[in-house]
């Protein structure tokens, strides 16, 4: 949106208004001051007609420059909607119906625009009016006091004071005019003012300690304690009474249909969300007694969408701290090489310096998703959550990571969602999940045999020779 332009534009000009307007205004009245009666009475009455002419435009347009910020960012949706997706639409011929969409927010957007513009274009003739009227009428007065005047100095005495009155009763219009731009940019800044205090006085749901409590006795132990948690509003729980213990260097694997619970679940180890009941533990303490420092450097996270920064592979692999300190190129060649990473890195021209394009375009799926799964394992921690991380390998290199990881990371706790079973066979422990319940627990041979729920995805993805495997 364009609420901090806004907010710029007016402390940038606004402020040197604000300063300049009120000086110029007592600085004239001050010059004509007891010159007369009549002159200040018709200045007095020019500056209420000024005031209740503002008031009225003010209350007319800021309703609508209300509505044309959430007007702007319903046009500004659109747009990056058609840009992001633009293939999506041409492979479905719809370009006419995301046209209309456009055409229609830019028909409300131009409409409440020009409304509030045409309001505003009565300040300039009204402001014309008022000090056209009010010099005028200072002349007309001035006409009337010199003709009753008897004595020719006297005369010229008024008539000197009226040319006098006349050029700083402009000043006092100057200033107000000068005003006319806060009144221009006021009824939008308000608004954005509004909406950027909105976002700024949210509380976050989630409040760190600044310094982790207790000393951790442990070293890549997780557990969920009778664990339930439900998101706001929700009618019920994503996730109900889930619990178990993984031992340092255990595979614990989370399988279910969609929107059963696995990302929910894996959500609260890094504490991206508090449970509603039970208990999460690290190292024997509950994450909510860690700082977020001393969380995230237990936990190497790659979520579902790798993410990697404009820059070059060398900084998204070395990204963030951790407390071994800065990694080093065999650190970075390493972590590659168990992401299955390698090959293609060696392949560019400057290698770890080779560039990377804003949200990594110029890598595949597959490798932006190996490039994000190698950041995590450089970090060399405790604990690494993969949250269908595997989905954009073909099954060799799926294989091979999995193989890797189990042999270099043999001392680090792996928590993995799955769509696939062949990611998950080799799992010390499996989390069967239907709709936030946990359907079963075990290893891939005990659930093949007993949890229908298991049984049921299992053999929808590999026949049971190949299960048997």
């Amino acid at each position: 949106t364009n609420d901090l332009t806004q907010l710029q534009q007016f402390i940038a000009m606004g402020l040197q208004v604000i300063i300049k307007a009120p000086i110029t205004a007592i600085w004239a009245i001050t010059k004509i001051a007891n010159k007369g009666w009549q002159w200040t009475t018709a200045t007095a009455v020019a500056v209420v007609v000024l005031i209740v002419m503002l008031t009225f435009i003010l209350l007319m347009v800021q309703p609508r420059f209300k509505k044309i910020q959430s007007l702007t960012d319903r046009l500004n949706l659109v747009t990056r909607e058609n840009l992001s997706g633009i293939r999506v639409v041409h492979a479905y011929n719809a370009e006419d119906y995301q046209n209309a969409k456009f055409n229609k927010a830019n028909k409300d957007l131009t409409d409440t625009n020009l409304f509030a513009n045409r309001v505003l274009a009565l300040m300039n003739p009204g402001m014309s009016f008022i000090s056209s009227t009010l010099t005028l009428a200072v002349y007309a007065i001035g006409a009337i006091i010199i003709n009753q005047a008897t004595v020719g100095a006297t005369r010229l005495t008024l008539f000197s004071d009226m040319i006098v009155f006349s050029s700083y009763a402009m000043q006092v219009i100057l200033g107000f005019l000068l005003l006319l731009i806060i009144f221009i940019l006021l009824p939008r800044v308000t608004v954005s003012v509004g909406r950027i205090n909105e976002v700024l006085d949210v509380d976050p749901s989630v409040k760190h300690l600044d310094k982790t409590e207790g000393q951790t006795t442990e070293k890549g132990v997780l557990e969920f304690k009778d664990v339930s948690f439900r998101y706001p509003g929700a009618e019920a729980d994503a996730i109900h009474n889930l619990d178990f213990k993984a031992q340092t260097g255990q595979t614990i694997a989370f399988i279910g249909s969609t929107g059963s619970g696995k990302s929910t679940a894996m959500n609260l180890i890094p504490r991206l969300y508090d449970t509603t009941q039970g208990q999460v533990l690290v190292d024997g303490i509950d994450v909510k007694d860690y700082s977020q420092k001393d969380l995230n450097n237990k936990v190497g996270y790659i979520p579902q969408k790798a993410v990697l920064f404009s820059g070059s592979i060398r900084s998204n692999l070395d990204f963030g701290s951790t407390p071994s300190g800065k990694r080093t190129d065999d650190d970075l060649y390493d972590a590659l090489d168990v992401a299955q990473s390698r090959d293609f890195v060696e392949q560019k021209d400057k290698q770890l310096d080779a560039k990377v394009a804003q949200h990594g375009d110029n890598f595949s799926g597959g490798q932006k998703q190996r490039l994000a799964i190698a950041r995590a394992i450089a970090r060399k921690p405790e604990i690494l959550l993969f949250d269908d991380s595997f989905s954009a390998l073909d099954y060799e290199t799926d294989k091979k990571l999995r193989e890797q990881l189990k042999e270099q990371a043999a001392q680090t706790t792996k928590v993995i969602i799955a769509q696939r079973i062949s990611t998950i066979m080799d799992a010390d422990l499996i989390i069967v999940l239907d709709n936030g319940h946990v359907a079963g627990q075990g290893t891939h041979e005990e659930l093949l045999k007993s949890n229908e729920v298991y049984q049921e995805i299992a053999y929808s993805q590999l026949s049971k020779e190949e299960l048997a495997e």
